[in-house]
């Protein structure tokens, strides 16, 4: 948690260059998004062959918000629900299976937001701005479904998928996560303090714990992978829309 702060620091401190000019505003709205995950743990088993665990997931997100803008920065609470769709497999070269599971999950998160904004005046009733910053999730609920089975909690370690090295049950905070958001937002006036905000992002996750630990799990059984490597991308675009109103102008 102390490298997040010094994260979310970086981001707030070149901020207060441009304090002298500032109003504050605050407001709510939703938001709606598409995840998908790409990863791929690699490498050579006991007898030399070459084993990959991949992992696949496509998840549609959708939830709520509330922001405080300082005009160079926006700092954001959010609840974010999401349905996904999602596979998992090992398997030799020539497409040979040693396991496969697919499903669909169900998951929600709180989330506290840090952004960086440059705001630019395209005339008097629209404002355009650059963002960038840091988005931390607290996993609430991460449940799973495989094809033909009934929907469980991942927390519960069910499955050997939900299990670390030590066959222990993940916590739930082992999926917390950790974004680096950067896109474009627009502010439109109705009034001198009523505007309407909408916020194209994208959002790239750094690796969370569980998929940390599964570079632990593969060197195990059934894949026996000696030195494991990863390697793929979560990513997400999203939109965001709100109502804010400016509270002070200076």
């Amino acid at each position: 948690m102390k490298n997040i702060f010094l994260l979310i620091l970086l981001v707030i401190l070149p901020i207060a260059v441009f304090a002298a000019d500032f109003s504050i505003s605050a407001g709510g709205g939703g938001l709606i998004g598409y995840t998908f995950t790409r990863y791929t743990l690699a490498g050579d088993d006991n007898t030399g062959k070459y084993v990959e665990s991949i992992q696949n997931m496509d998840r549609i997100n959708y939830g709520g918000f509330l922001f405080f803008d300082v005009t160079y920065a926006e700092i954001s609470v959010l609840y974010q629900a999401a349905n996904n769709k999602y596979s998992e497999s090992v398997k030799y070269p020539g497409n040979v299976y040693l396991t496969e599971d697919k499903g669909i999950g169900k998951e929600q998160s709180f989330a506290l937001s840090v952004m960086g904004k440059y705001p630019l005046n395209v005339s008097k009733k629209i404002k355009l701005f650059p963002m960038i910053g840091l988005e931390y999730h607290f996993a609430l609920v991460q449940k799973r479904q495989p094809e033909g089975d009934l929907m469980y909690n991942r927390e519960d370690g069910e499955l050997k998928a939900d299990r670390d090295k030590d066959d222990n049950p993940y916590p739930l905070s082992a999926w917390n996560s950790l974004w680096i958001n950067v896109g474009l937002g627009a502010d439109f006036y109705f009034t001198g303090s009523l505007f309407m905000r909408g916020e194209l992002l994208f959002g790239f996750r750094l690796p969370t714990s569980y998929e940390m630990g599964a570079l632990e799990v593969v060197k195990q059984e059934p894949t026996n992978i000696k030195d494991p490597s990863m390697a793929g991308l979560t990513g997400t675009p999203s939109l965001r829309v709100s109502l804010g109103y400016r509270i002070k102008s200076k």
